[in-house]
């Protein structure tokens, strides 16, 4: 009996077989350089994007000026036409908002009591609204589980219940992570994303959103929701001179959220239970929250650094490779005081690769057939905003971009024979992915885990909103060399000052995933 990875090798012979078969000979074949080559490029990338002198390239700092006009000059150098109407940067408007509870709390009347919940011990609440203070006086509050209308699923929290000038209370993540049988399993829907349940109660009315948090089920604690207590950012809509957003979103603490169930005289664990089954139904609570907000705000400019390389008999239509520039800039200082946080993995390792990428194509003595846009968004860190106004504004408009292949924090990474997808077996771009990888010797491992919603967290997801085909790379974990594991595992750097780079940094696992992904984007390119 064949195993499944000698029938996934056998496949993937077979489909290269095609594909190739099928494309235009040299045009299919990847430039004739060393690994060697690629190598050195990539590590001067990395090296240079992640070092102090960009001072962890934050967005709206004399650093963007710096971080920009260097991506801009590494595409002029490398041929890339400028994609925004002869410039190499597409400009994104924000809202920049810092906001405070007035005497740093919401007092709650309750039919049972009146409470204050505290800011940030309680929740931590923003606005993204143009405006020098929110005012909701007697919001009412409405539990609303976990906030979600999902007909294809069957459930819908909202039935039956106006939320319009209401105040929702949703639990974040989806049904599934407490029953595999609902919705798909512990596999994080969009549902499950706190921005998703902010989108559907402004679709529905509502004057804010505060999601219900849990540890296990958002995968983070309570000290990443608190975060937002500093400036928030949203994009800025020239036709209302505003963000369209909620008068007020928010984290709320499960100690918050028992006081004002308490001051209702509702039972919190009972209530919960409740809205884990499919039979739940919504319902106001009896208390009212009196929203005093101060707000200072700002509307800012930042950029997305965008190369094409036009195509030929399908020049409008695109292939899309990306990769988000922005990081955190100077923050809390770690045990040694280095305050920088580079972000030389996240995501100059992403940015390398793109430019790479986008070397190797255009050293092509015949272009694809579509057009290839190399894309490096802007405020990903902050909420996917650079990739989001780009989907609105698009070089290429969306149903004539073909896939989108997103770079996130992909070194260091040793060699290994499994690919691990996440977001695999959906798409046409599964069968591509399975050919690159046999070629290579190496397989396709499909990782259904999405618990912690990572497939939702980085630029390729608004492509996906759209209808475009994306999938995410991962590290593998069956090493080609079990005496060399990665010696810089993602929770020892991520999001810290030590995310910097290193000269020995394993770059074999990243090389061969680069090298993956420019065959399945030449192949879709071709297609």
């Amino acid at each position: 009996m064949k195993t499944r990875f000698q029938i996934v090798r056998a496949a993937a012979g077979l489909i290269l077989f095609l594909l190739i078969s099928t494309a235009l000979g040299a045009q299919t074949q990847p430039p004739r350089v060393t690994p060697a080559d690629d190598e050195a490029l990539l590590r001067n990338w990395c090296k240079t994007l992640g070092s102090d002198e960009f001072g962890g390239r934050m967005p709206m700092t004399p650093y963007e000026t710096k971080t920009i006009e260097y991506l801009a000059s590494q595409m002029r150098k490398i041929g890339l036409q400028p994609a925004f109407e002869g410039s190499y940067f597409q400009k994104v408007k924000t809202i920049g908002a810092t906001c405070r509870l007035a005497k740093d709390r919401l007092r709650v009347k309750g039919a049972k009591r009146r409470v204050d919940l505290r800011q940030p011990e309680d929740l931590v609440i923003w606005t993204a609204r143009a405006t020098d203070q929110v005012k909701l006086p007697a919001a009412e509050f409405v539990f609303c589980g976990f906030g979600i209308d999902a007909p294809e699923f069957g459930w819908n929290d909202f039935e039956g219940v106006d939320v319009r000038g209401k105040i929702i209370i949703a639990m974040v993540n989806d049904p599934g992570f407490y029953d595999a049988g609902l919705f798909q399993g512990r596999n994080m829907t969009y549902y499950g994303r706190w921005t998703y349940k902010f989108e559907q109660a402004l679709k529905l009315g509502a004057a804010g959103c505060l999601v219900l948090h849990n540890t296990a089920a958002a995968s983070y604690g309570w000290n990443v929701a608190a975060n937002h207590t500093g400036s928030n950012l949203a994009l800025y809509d020239e036709a209302t001179a505003d963000a369209g957003e909620l008068a007020i979103t928010g984290w709320l603490h499960e100690d918050g959220c028992r006081k004002i169930f308490a001051a209702a005289g509702v039972d919190f664990e009972a209530a919960i239970a409740a809205a884990k089954r499919p039979d739940f139904k919504a319902f106001p609570l009896k208390a009212k929250g009196n929203v005093v907000m101060d707000v200072t705000y700002e509307i800012n400019e930042t950029c997305n650094v965008g190369g094409i390389l036009p195509g030929r008999d399908l020049k409008d239509e695109a292939v899309v490779f990306s990769a988000h520039w922005d990081h955190f800039g100077f923050g809390e200082p770690d045990e040694t005081g280095d305050a920088i946080y580079n972000g030389a993995s996240d995501n100059g390792s992403g940015m390398a690769a793109v430019l790479l990428l986008a070397k190797r194509f255009a050293e092509q003595p015949v272009a694809p057939r579509r057009s290839i846009l190399f894309l490096i968004p802007t405020l990903e860190e902050s909420g996917l905003f650079g990739s989001e106004y780009y989907c609105k504004h698009p070089v290429f408009p969306m149903e004539k971009t073909a896939a989108c292949i997103n770079f996130d924090c992909i070194a260091p990474e040793p060699l290994t024979h499994d690919v691990l997808v996440l977001g695999g077996g959906k798409t046409y771009l599964d069968d591509y992915l399975i050919a690159a990888a046999g070629a290579q010797g190496r397989y396709i491992k499909w990782n259904d885990d999405n618990s912690d919603g990572w497939f939702f967290r980085s630029d390729h997801f608004n492509f996906v909103k759209r209808g475009v085909p994306a999938v995410v790379i991962e590290f593998g974990t069956d090493l080609v060399d079990p005496s060399r594991p990665n010696k810089y595992p993602r929770k020892d750097w991520y999001h810290k000052p030590s995310d910097e780079y290193r000269e020995d940094w394993d770059f074999a696992g990243t090389l061969a995933h680069i090298h993956l992904m420019y065959a399945v984007g030449l192949s879709v390119a071709n297609r």
